[in-house]
């Protein structure tokens, strides 16, 4: 019998989940199946049916035939990854049908349902019949060298994941899983927007966009900054008024700032809005100058502001055309951590920290306290001047991700870490103070001799653990710094 969540087919990670077993059990130990039925029961409610993840749940798997219709079922049903509980010992000729078939990752739970046999009570049982049964109960770890190695043979793609019911750690990991499935799937279906063109002469900016496409899947839409030209003259004063509206629900805006920069700003966010909408964009890197004066010009620089309102709201954006930037701030937002487009500051050798920040796009959403919407004279390195944000990153476990290339291909570098309070420099850009487990010192070295560009991602909490099984999953390599 399958068990489904209803949610419709077409927006949702598919997670499929079978136990194995062996058919020659079942007459001889009563009750034997039906209590294994039960763990998986229990195992099934492991899996985090959260937004828009449908479980396939199609029970024990006890022969080759009944392999074969699971495989077909797990195939039509489009399974995005799979959950294989050992109940207990199992041919692997009921394993390898199933994982042909699907050809998704499998992630097989050598889970047993306590920590340890009680032995005095298994000892006194007295029938060995008996004992046997209550052996085989427990007799997980039995066939897992069985599977590794016929999935070894087959070229398979599996994970281990050993523990118990009960365990923290195993709920923890087996959620992990999911939603790096989840974020897998979200890179998948991803519409990344690239408008403009590279700031020139940052070589490490520059990427194969190809390969970005290859490595994690979506579409790349290359986009015209003349068709937000035409979409921002056509908007309305009502439509500048709701999004100034829009703008202090959010930001505490400086009474330093012009009202006419406000209304640039919110015009430009406004079209910004429009551009995202039409070509359905997930995310969006950009950049542009313009001539001096030009309407292009006025365009690029009032775009902080809208940026900073599409990233807090799941759309990251990432300037200077930091293609893979966008990339690293989507998986981090997919993971629900948020990402902030950053890059390194300064370092602060008294207090053993590392300043990261810029002046925009920021993730509202993780700010520590009010995010400010500030007038800056002079953007640096850039034309014009307009609005920018001023805010930190919520103090607490932060994980720093970039997405890099080599000549080897694209690897994903993460490091875990804490953003602190103290000091930062009041310009009317994100910055913020973050303190590792290795020293300031160790970590600019790893961190940068690693070859990542010189923007990253930030995100709140500690999710290297489950970035690492992203990367396993997209068959990314990921690089931990600390």
């Amino acid at each position: 019998m399958t068990k489904e969540t209803d949610k419709p087919k077409n927006d949702v990670l598919n997670v499929g989940l079978f136990g194995i077993g062996l058919e020659t059990y079942w007459p001889q130990f009563e009750g034997l199946k039906e209590r294994l039925e039960d763990y998986q029961e229990q195992i099934a409610k492991y899996i985090p049916v959260f937004d828009n993840v449908n479980l396939v749940d199609v029970g024990l798997v006890d022969n080759p035939k009944r392999a074969a219709a699971v495989g077909a079922l797990f195939r039509r049903k489009q399974v995005d990854i799979i959950f294989l509980y050992i109940s207990t010992y199992a041919l692997s000729s009921t394993v390898l049908p199933v994982a042909r078939e699907t050809g998704v990752s499998i992630v097989v739970l050598n889970i047993q349902p306590v920590p340890a046999i009680d032995y005095g009570s298994f000892n006194a049982l007295g029938d060995r019949g008996k004992m046997t049964g209550e052996w085989l109960a427990h007799c997980q770890a039995c066939c897992v060298p069985e599977i590794a190695n016929a999935f070894n043979r087959a070229n398979i793609d599996y994970h281990l994941l050993t523990g118990y019911l009960g365990e923290k750690r195993t709920e923890k990991l087996i959620a992990e899983w999911v939603l790096a499935a989840k974020v897998a799937k979200t890179l998948r279906q991803n519409r990344l927007g690239v408008m403009g063109h590279y700031y020139g002469g940052m070589l490490d900016v520059y990427t194969d966009i190809t390969r970005q496409i290859a490595t994690f899947g979506g579409h790349v839409e290359l986009i015209e900054i003349d068709e937000l030209a035409e979409l921002r003259a056509a908007v309305t004063d009502k439509e500048i008024n709701a999004k100034v509206t829009e703008f202090h629900s959010i930001f505490v805006v400086s009474p330093k700032c012009e009202k006419e920069e406000i209304d640039r700003a919110a015009k430009t966010s406004v079209a910004l809005d429009k551009l995202v909408a039409k070509h359905q964009l997930g995310s969006l890197a950009y950049y542009y100058e313009g001539t001096r004066g030009s309407e292009h010009e006025n365009i690029i620089s009032s775009v902080i502001a809208g940026n900073t309102m599409l990233t807090g709201r799941h759309v990251p954006v990432s300037g200077e055309y930091e293609i893979k930037n966008a990339q690293a701030m989507k998986i981090l937002d997919g993971f629900g951590a948020g990402g902030s487009f950053s890059e390194f500051y300064a370092m602060d050798f008294n207090d053993d920290i590392v300043m990261l920040g810029h002046d925009g796009p920021a993730h509202f959403a993780i700010a520590e306290g009010e995010i400010k919407l500030v007038p800056l004279p002079t953007y640096h390195g850039k034309p014009g001047r307009g609005l920018s944000i001023q805010m930190t990153v919520k103090h607490g476990p932060v994980t720093l991700l970039s997405v890099c290339e080599s000549r080897c291909g694209v690897f994903l570098l993460v490091a875990e870490g804490e953003s602190v309070p103290g000091p930062v420099l009041d310009i009317g850009n994100t910055n913020s103070r973050y303190r590792f487990s290795i020293s300031a010192r160790t970590f600019i070295e790893n961190w940068s001799k690693a070859g990542p560009p010189h923007h990253c991602a930030i995100g709140i909490e500690h999710i290297a653990d489950a970035i690492e099984k992203f990367g396993k999953l997209t068959k990314v390599p990921v690089r931990r710094i600390c």
